[in-house]
C-alpha cells in the first residue's frame, strides 16, 4: 500500500508513478504499456496536427482501458526584438557552413506550438481522462471546459510562485518540477530568474504553499527517489528519463548510448535549441552559445532557427538536441511495464 492515495484516488489507476510526456519521445505503445501496468502513461504533443492526436488516443484506447494523459505546450506569442534574431543569425552562420549550410531561415513566422481553440474542440470529443500542460495554462474558459467534460488537469511549477498561480487556475495535481528534470523546464512566468531550485528543496515548500496533490518530477531515477519524494509530502512522481531506456520510447541510438554513458555532470540548460530553458546532454554547440552570453529568440522562433542544423546533424552529438536529466545514469534498460512493477517493489519496500 501507498502512504497517500490521492493521486490514485484522483486519476483512478493504481500506482502514483506518471510517466513524464516527452513530446517526440513517448510512442502510443509507451503509455499503454505503463497505463496498463498501473501507472499513468503520458502522450505529449507540440505541432502535431488534430488528426494525428485523434487517431494516438483511439489506438491507446485500443491497448488499454487505463487512464492515460495528453500533454500540451500552453505558452504565450513570443515577442522577440529583430535586433535579437538578426544577432542570432549571425551568431549562428559558423555553424551552419559547419554542417555544410548557408541558408538560414528568415521566416521564423512558424506555428506557435500553443494550445489553440482547436486543441479544445479536439479534446471535448476525444475526452481523455487526464489533461497537462507545460509553459502555463490555457484560459479559464478552456479550464472549465475540460474539467466540466470529466479531464483531470495537471500543470508543472518549477517555483511556490508559480503553484500558487495554479492552485488559484483550477488544477487538480500540480507537478513540481526541480531542476535534475530532463527537458524544458514548465516555467511560465518568464519574469522571474530561474535559480534552479532543485526537487528535494522545491516539493516541500510547494506542498506547503498550497492544497492540492503535489507530484515530484526531476532527478526520480528508482524506487530511492520515490520514497524520497513521499518523505517531501509529495503524493506521486513524474518519472521521464527513467522510460527513455524502455524498448516502447521513440529514442534514437545515438541518445540511447549517450544515456547508457552518461554520467551525473553530461548535462545542463540551454536555451541553444529551442529559446526555452531545457535540460541536454552538452555538446561543443550549446557550450558555445552558451558562453557568448547573447540574448535568443523565444521558444518556437529559436526552434525554427536551429532546425536545420539538427537536420543536418549526422550520427555524432555536436548538433543534437538529446532531452535527459541529471539522474540518467541510473537508467534500467527493460519494458515499460516491468519498470514500473520494479519501482513499484523498490519504493514500497521503504516506504
Amino acid at each position: 500500500m501507498w502512504p497517500k492515495t490521492y493521486l490514485t484516488d484522483l486519476l483512478g489507476n493504481r500506482h502514483p508513478i506518471i510517466q513524464a510526456p516527452m513530446a517526440g519521445s513517448t510512442t502510443v505503445e509507451l503509455v499503454a504499456a505503463v497505463s496498463n501496468a498501473g501507472g499513468i502513461g503520458s502522450m505529449g504533443y507540440s505541432e502535431t496536427p488534430s488528426e494525428t492526436i485523434r487517431e494516438d488516443a483511439a489506438k491507446i484506447r485500443k491497448l488499454t482501458d487505463k487512464p492515460f494523459n495528453l500533454n500540451f505546450f500552453a505558452h504565450n506569442a513570443p515577442d522577440n526584438e529583430p535586433d535579437v534574431i538578426a544577432s542570432t543569425r549571425e551568431r549562428l552562420q559558423p555553424f551552419y557552413l559547419e554542417v555544410g549550410l548557408s541558408e538560414i531561415p528568415q521566416d521564423v513566422s512558424k506555428p506557435l506550438f500553443t494550445f489553440t481553440e482547436e486543441r479544445l474542440e479536439l479534446l471535448l470529443e476525444i475526452k481523455p481522462p487526464v489533461v497537462s500542460f507545460h509553459f502555463g495554462l490555457p484560459d479559464s474558459t478552456a479550464i472549465e471546459s475540460l474539467k466540466k467534460a470529466g479531464c483531470r488537469l495537471l500543470c508543472s511549477a518549477t517555483t511556490t510562485d508559480e503553484a500558487v498561480v495554479l492552485e488559484q487556475s483550477g488544477v487538480d495535481i500540480i507537478v513540481a518540477q526541480g531542476w535534475e528534470a530532463g527537458g524544458h523546464r514548465g516555467s511560465f512566468d518568464l519574469n522571474h530568474e530561474d535559480h534552479g531550485v532543485g526537487t528535494l528543496a522545491l516539493v516541500p515548500q510547494i506542498v506547503d504553499a498550497v492544497n492540492v496533490p503535489i507530484v515530484a518530477a526531476g532527478g526520480i531515477a528508482d524506487g530511492r527517489g520515490i520514497a524520497a519524494a513521499f518523505m517531501l509530502g509529495a503524493c506521486g512522481v513524474q518519472m521521464g528519463t527513467a522510460f527513455l531506456s524502455c524498448p516502447e520510447a521513440n529514442v534514437s541510438d545515438v541518445h540511447l548510448e549517450a544515456i547508457r554513458n552518461s554520467r551525473d555532470d553530461d548535462t545542463r540548460l540551454t536555451k541553444a535549441f529551442s529559446g526555452r530553458p531545457a535540460r541536454a546532454r552538452k555538446n561543443d554547440y550549446i557550450e558555445s552559445i552558451a558562453a557568448h552570453r547573447l540574448p535568443l529568440p523565444d521558444f518556437p522562433t529559436m526552434y525554427t532557427l536551429s532546425d536545420p542544423l539538427r537536420e543536418a546533424s549526422d550520427d555524432t552529438l555536436d548538433y543534437r538536441f538529446l532531452l535527459y536529466g541529471q539522474a540518467a545514469a541510473l537508467n534500467r534498460e527493460m519494458p515499460a511495464a516491468e519498470l514500473v512493477k520494479t519501482l513499484v517493489t523498490e519504493a514500497q519496500n521503504l516506504l
